[in-house]
Order: structure tokens, then C-alpha cells, then sequence
């Protein structure tokens, strides 16, 4: 069968693969939960959910730094990726020896697309669509974000400081959230310094937990540095991660405090 991947590239499958390889948590966990625990055979070790999986399948580099020799005695039958969490040669190089299936994911209808192709791909179209149907109803409940309606900064790295821009999926979520983003007018990932988020005035900075561990440390640095602004962390995955684990975010939405 042919299949066309979210970035437009094409190849053909003969038959289910029973070897997959997947160098992105969040949809290793995916992969993993739509029942394909047996036919996983590879990961990166960023893949820490769920822990069975972390703990039982092999891993095989990061997710721009794959190791090419442990994955090729794998042999896997297919590869899967994401446009931005891989290094585009690196994907390039596995092209020439393996079908390579790369994800592009910038808000929620493209991760019900993306949940939906892997199912079709790995002959379990049935349950993607009933992770599908979870996680729109879970974002259907979204009813008591206290962040609603504020301005917002979504810090997600640190030297130099980097923020989520409007054309990512950290900045769906924040959309879904009713927050505003300060930098929804820039691309991807700007750099920044503190002093010109400063003069921005936010209501809130939130710190990730991912990909780089902000922690109450930088909390309390980054509040002296804009006391006009409110400095929480916040859970990473739950703004990032667009598989599976995207039916539990509602939930953390709701509860975010400060």
C-alpha cells in the first residue's frame, strides 16, 4: 500500500509492519498505546512514557542524535518521525534503507491526523479513532482555566531564553486555553532576553518542565527580574506532547494554580 506522510513525502508499504521503530516520545507512547507493544522495537531515550516502555524497548539514540548502527540491527519495516523533533539529514540517511514516516504537527487537527495515519498504518485504525474521540471529548470539557483571557509568555529554554511563537503547538494549547501569547506574532522558537520580555509586561511567564527542566530556581530568579509579570512552571508534556497522552491535558488545564 502506498502512504503519504504529513510533510508530503510517499512510500510504499507491502504489508503491516511488524518492526517499528519511533524516534518521538510523544508518539512512541502513542504507538505503545494503540496496542502495538509487541511490534515497538526501538526508541529514543527522551521515550519515558509509559515506564514499561522505557524500561523494556530498546533505545536508540535522541531524537536528533540517533544511533545508526544500534537501529539498523534492528531491521525495523518502519520508521516513524516528526519533522521538527528530527534532524532532517538524519531522516534523509534512513530514507535510502527504510520507509520513514514523518509527522508535522501544529495544532489539535493535525495530532488527530497524525493519531489517525499511524493507526491506518499499523493496521489499528479502530483504536486511533477511539484515542481520537477521548481526547475531543476531554477538550470539550475545558471549563475552569484560571489563566483564561491573560497574557502569557511560554518559556521553553533556557541560554539563550527561547519561547513558544504562534505557529507551534505549544501555542495551540495555549489558544485552547484562552491564554494570549505575547510572542504569537513571531515563528517557531524566538531568543530573548529577560530585559525585553520585561517591557512586554505578560501576566504570567510560564516556565516548561520541557524540553529544557526549569525549576523553582529559575522561578524565583526570573520573578525579581519581572515582578510585574506572575512566574509559574507548568507541565511541559502537557502543552507539547500531541499522541495519546493528549486526552489527559484538559484535565491539567483545569487545574493549573497559582
Amino acid at each position: 500500500m502506498k502512504f503519504t506522510d504529513q510533510t508530503g513525502y510517499s512510500f510504499e508499504l507491502p504489508k503491516i509492519p511488524e518492526r517499528i521503530i519511533s524516534l518521538v516520545p510523544s508518539q512512541s507512547e502513542l504507538i505503545w498505546d494503540l496496542g502495538l507493544s509487541d511490534s515497538l522495537i526501538g526508541i529514543t531515550k527522551f521515550c519515558i512514557h509509559p515506564k514499561e516502555m522505557f524500561q523494556t524497548i530498546e533505545r536508540i539514540g535522541g531524537t536528533k542524535q540517533i544511533d545508526f548502527e544500534k537501529l539498523r540491527k534492528l531491521k525495523p519495516d518502519l520508521i516513524i518521525g516528526n519533522k521538527e523533533e528530527n534532524d532532517k539529514c538524519q531522516i534523509e540517511v534512513l530514507r535510502r534503507d527504510f520507509p520513514v514516516w514523518l509527522s508535522d504537527v501544529n495544532d489539535l487537527n493535525d495530532a488527530y491526523g497524525m493519531i489517525d495515519a499511524i493507526g491506518k498504518l499499523t493496521g489499528k485504525h479502530d483504536e486511533a479513532s477511539r484515542i481520537i474521540e477521548k481526547i475531543r471529548t476531554a477538550f470539550g470539557q475545558i471549563s475552569n482555566v484560571r489563566l483564561a483571557g491573560k497574557t502569557a509568555a511560554y518559556l521553553m529554554w533556557n541560554e539563550p531564553f527561547m519561547a513558544a511563537a504562534g505557529d507551534t503547538f505549544i501555542n495551540a494549547m495555549l489558544c485552547e486555553n484562552g491564554i494570549v501569547n505575547v510572542f504569537k506574532n513571531k515563528k517557531r522558537y524566538p531568543q530573548f532576553e529577560l530585559n525585553e520580555l520585561q517591557k512586554e509586561q505578560p501576566d504570567f511567564i510560564l516556565l516548561s518542565t520541557e524540553p529544557y527542566p526549569f525549576n523553582l530556581k529559575h522561578v524565583n530568579e526570573i520573578q525579581k527580574i519581572c515582578p510585574s509579570s506572575k512566574v509559574i512552571l507548568v507541565d511541559g508534556e502537557m502543552f507539547s506532547w500531541y499522541g495519546s497522552r493528549l486526552r489527559l491535558a484538559p484535565d491539567y488545564f483545569n487545574s493549573i494554580s497559582y
